[in-house]
């Protein structure tokens, strides 16, 4: 009886950690660039996108499948950064809570 007790707690403690963890990556800002700073996206620890910001010299409607490019690949570069800073909190918050892998945590 006193395992599961242990366990409840456990859970509860780390649902609050999980909570304040999860606040923290919302103030997190990252930044991804591609083509040489030509565009860069500005996305929150949580996965949120604030800005995309276009080098003015990169804006010509001859290359507009380039920029196109570019922007999308600044996005998916960004979003990753997001999802390995979410990662690592999450692994700081359920450390030593031997969960078994994969559990979505």
């Amino acid at each position: 009886m006193a395992n599961i007790m242990k366990m409840m707690k456990q859970a509860a403690d780390m649902q609050k950690n999980m909570a304040k963890a999860q606040e923290a990556l919302a103030q997190i800002e990252l930044e991804h660039s591609s083509g040489g700073g030509a565009v860069t996206v500005t996305i929150s620890g949580d996965g949120n996108i604030s800005a995309i910001r276009i080098d003015p010299k990169v804006i010509q409607a001859e290359d507009a499948d380039m920029l196109e490019d570019l922007v999308l690949t600044a996005v998916q570069g960004a979003q990753e950064k997001a999802k390995e800073t979410a990662a690592a909190e999450m692994q700081q918050v359920t450390a030593g809570m031997n969960l078994p892998p994969g559990l979505g945590f």
